[in-house]
């Protein structure tokens, strides 16, 4: 029997993907064991391409950081030919974490346990008294066959994908269906203009829940009108549509009334070729697993999640604007600090709602939920990605 149906009822995960009249939602456990998020952690976290950062957060060559991933450590470093790359975050001698914090890299990463090193494409360099007192070299002893395990990545509008077990389709495959949906309003020249802003382009904020109630809260607007009354108020419910991604990869939902309404005399420049006749359009989508994603006439966001455990997940939004000057200089200042102030608002009034569901779980009378067949269809569609992809 498959490990996964030792926690879990088999007839429970078979209903998620009965269509949406008839399904349930996940089951409790989904949410509720330790023991399903490791099989989660090696199905989804493992298995998949999964967003573990941005590389605007590691700017210029040397720069480095360490990231857990649900316990999984990784370094994610700039290398010397300005490549992100992303390793296991373990010396191959005795295993000691090597990096502890963030920190620049001048030369090599050097383990503090016996001083082996490895350069920034992690090559194991040094070897100190390898074959006794001052013998740094052994002619037995292949250096290469313990360089720092590299893990496959790759880098999309800032974001930093990785896929540890190395057996998904290739990046440019994989992300094809979203990047050719936005292709029509968003083309990838329009792409390469986007800016981080270095003051009001962050924000981080904690829920005490499972990762995936960000997810499936993100994909639908059911709940517009009573968890975000003002936002409802100018981008109300029946202004949104659904967003179902094939392959079964994202989903989430668009709104036909984007009209951003920030104070002052001043307007932040839009993408060059956004169509005129879609200029009130915007999207947001989940892409499975763990990044939502807004994208607007001029700015563009990524909401990334990071799971420590099964009840407990930090959620990071960067925002990016159409050009340097918008980006960050003082005269969009003040557009960029109510564009921020109003996204951290509009996502902090879900993390009361999430946090609820995750106490919900905790009742032994709750059958994974049930659907409305017409505005679910998103959340049910994450919900049958889940249920597909662990067993």
């Amino acid at each position: 029997m498959s490990e996964i149906y030792k926690i879990i009822e088999k007839r429970k995960l078979d209903v998620v993907n009965n269509p949406i009249e008839t399904s349930h939602g996940l089951p409790n456990e989904c949410y509720t064991s330790k023991a399903y998020t490791k099989i989660e952690r090696e199905k989804l976290f493992e298995d998949k391409w999964v967003v573990v950062g941005v590389a605007s957060s590691i700017p210029k060559i040397g720069d480095a950081k360490p990231f857990g991933l649900l316990g999984i450590p990784l370094i994610i470093l700039r290398d010397k030919n300005n490549k992100i790359r992303v390793f296991h975050n373990v010396c191959s001698h005795r295993g000691y974490k090597l990096l502890q914090k963030k920190c620049k890299i001048k030369n090599v990463i050097r383990c503090p346990y016996h001083s082996w090193s490895y350069d920034t494409e992690g090559k194991l360099v040094a070897t100190p008294h390898l074959g006794g007192m001052n013998k740094h070299n052994l002619v037995k002893f292949d250096k290469s066959k313990s360089n720092l395990k590299e893990i496959r990545s790759s880098v999309w509008l800032d974001l930093i994908f990785i896929n540890i077990n190395n057996n998904e389709i290739s990046f440019d495959k994989y992300i094809k269906p979203l990047s050719d949906r936005w292709e029509k309003f968003w083309p990838k020249k329009d792409r390469q203009l986007m800016f981080h802003s270095d003051d009001y382009g962050y924000f981080k904020l904690s829920a005490k829940c499972n990762w995936k109630f960000a997810i499936e809260n993100y994909c639908e607007s059911y709940h517009l009108p009573w968890v975000h009354p003002g936002l409802n108020s100018y981008s109300k419910i029946q202004d949104h549509y659904h967003i179902q991604g094939l392959p079964n990869r994202f989903a989430g939902q668009g709104t036909t009334v984007y009209n951003p309404r920030l104070k002052g005399k001043e307007k932040f420049p839009c993408f060059p070729t956004w169509p005129k006749n879609k200029e009130h359009i915007a999207e947001y989508v989940a892409l499975f697993p763990n990044v939502m994603l807004g994208l607007h006439k001029d700015h563009f966001y990524s909401y990334w999640l990071e799971p420590i455990n099964h009840k407990y997940t930090k959620e990071h939004m960067e925002i990016y604007y159409v050009g340097e000057k918008a980006a960050n200089s003082k005269k969009f200042k003040s557009l960029r600090k109510q564009n921020h102030k109003l996204w951290k608002d509009v996502q902090f009034e879900d993390v009361d709602i999430i946090e609820g569901m995750q106490e919900g779980r905790n009742s032994p009378a709750y059958n994974g939920g049930n659907f409305s067949p017409v505005m679910d269809n998103p959340t049910h569609h994450f919900h049958k990605w889940v249920a597909t992809n662990i067993v």
